[in-house]
């Protein structure tokens, strides 16, 4: 199932991450991106969260949540999916 470019989900986390789709979703880490390889997601989230909006940008920084019966429950953004389409 494709999900919608710059979507945020939550994923469990284990030592392998077999729960995520490798390439189609990046861990919300606050890291800095290039337009240029990323040119559907930066149109969908510009320099919202950072970069200096002309050859890079940032995506969100989202701490993962600590569950009581332990591990990690991390925020993933959708880097490769489907674009959004504005239909206003």
């Amino acid at each position: 199932m494709d999900a919608f470019i710059g979507l945020i989900c939550l994923f469990p986390q284990n030592s392998y991450n077999t729960f995520v789709p490798r390439g189609e979703w990046m861990r919300c880490d606050g890291r800095t991106l290039q337009v240029s390889r990323y040119p559907a997601l930066y149109a969908v989230i510009g320099r919202e969260f950072g970069g200096n909006g002309s050859t890079e940008f940032a995506i969100p920084n989202i701490p993962p949540l600590k569950p009581a019966n332990g591990g990690d429950v991390d925020y993933y953004i959708c880097i490769n999916g489907i674009f959004p389409q504005d239909n206003s």
